[in-house]
């Protein structure tokens, strides 16, 4: 049983997201004292009603990362920090690849440098991305693979890794990475495009429309739960002294696209999926199939993916059904890729890394 959050002091990092948000409610619950920095980001998914249960129980900060003339008092004796602040659009990052090298690696060297200057040594858990390994050489995929990504997001993600496994060697830092496979459930933002299948799917099949699948169905993914990602987390968060620093956090089975997008169109009642040809800007990133072995987390942490895509998309649909004016506006329910995502991060013109 893992060590309790009561009475804590933790920040999230991009918490009115999808999984920080789901976080944020959880450590509530569990009695945390919960500080979350977020600058809403157009893109990215921030959305003030995903932290409605809790917002009153929430200290909410409302600036980048970057900012590190913001972060002097939300870090001051913050025990645990979840980092999920970040890009995550593997399109969006092949269109604007400066974006995301701002988001995902500039922003992240300046808060780390706040944090190793304020919390030198502090616990911080890393929402990393299995697109680090790119196109599998085998399955499934543990953490000895080869890194080798196929799109800036991929590259700028890794980045961000090896700053926190670095200062982690150099004792600044005690960061865990959790490298996510795709993660689904209540709160993934439906209005913004190009962040992954599984958000596709579900703003699709909620708003009554049926599936497209790229390709011949066959290519396999192992969906995890949003609910499964925040106990891997709090899970990594409350570790003690940890016997590796980067685990893969997958789903609990392999399953091929076409029977992803048929379970989702039977949950809500929609005509089965239909299938097309790769879009070349799809194709040109696509990693063919990928599965996660999980078994370094689940020996070291006592973690395992438990609940089943069926379940978690029926979940999933009954959140929507109930919430969905809030993740989408019922006049455009096919919003367009092709927002204007100019970057965001201030600029700071210096980030000097503390020895220890």
């Amino acid at each position: 049983m893992r060590v309790s959050y009561k009475n804590r002091k933790v920040l999230i990092t991009g918490g009115l997201g999808f999984i920080g948000s789901s976080l944020a409610i959880h450590l509530v619950r569990e009695g945390a004292r919960v500080v979350i920095v977020d600058n809403s980001v157009l893109g990215c998914g921030a959305n003030l009603f995903n932290i409605a249960p809790v917002a009153t129980d929430v200290e909410l900060i409302h600036a980048s990362i970057a900012d590190t003339s913001a972060l002097a008092e939300p870090l001051r004796g913050c025990e645990v920090i979840f980092n999920l602040a970040g890009e995550i659009s593997h399109i969006h990052s092949m269109a604007m690849p400066e974006r995301d090298l701002e988001i995902n690696t500039l922003a992240q060297i300046h808060f780390l440098t706040a944090v190793t200057r304020s919390i030198p040594g502090v616990r911080v858990v890393y929402a990393g991305t299995r697109q680090v390994y790119g196109a599998p050489d085998y399955l499934p995929v543990d953490e000895k693979h080869p890194i080798n990504p196929v799109d800036f997001n991929g590259v700028h993600k890794y980045a961000a890794t090896m700053y926190h496994l670095m200062l982690s060697n150099m004792g600044q830092l005690d960061a865990v990475v959790l490298r996510m496979t795709n993660v689904y459930g209540p709160r993934i933002a439906l209005d913004v495009p190009c962040q992954g299948f599984l958000g596709t799917f579900i703003r699709k099949v909620a708003t009554g429309q049926s599936l497209e699948i790229f390709g011949d169905g066959r290519q396999l993914r192992d969906p995890v739960y949003v609910d499964d990602i925040v106990e891997a987390s709090l899970a990594a968060g409350a570790a003690g002294q940890v016997r590796n620093r980067s685990y893969n956090a997958g789903g609990p089975e392999p399953l091929s696209m076409a029977d992803i997008a048929a379970i989702a169109c039977n949950s809500a009642g929609v005509p089965e999926p239909t299938f097309r040809e790769f879009p070349e800007d799809r194709k040109m990133i696509d990693i063919g199939s990928y599965y996660t072995d999980s078994t370094l987390i689940r020996g070291d942490l006592g973690w395992s993916a438990t609940v089943r895509f069926q379940e978690g998309f029926r979940r999933t649909l009954d959140y929507y059904r109930e919430h969905l004016p809030h993740y989408l506006d019922p006049s455009n329910p096919s919003p367009s890729c092709k927002l204007d995502l100019r970057p965001t991060v201030p600029t700071v013109k210096k980030a000097t890394i503390v020895p220890a």
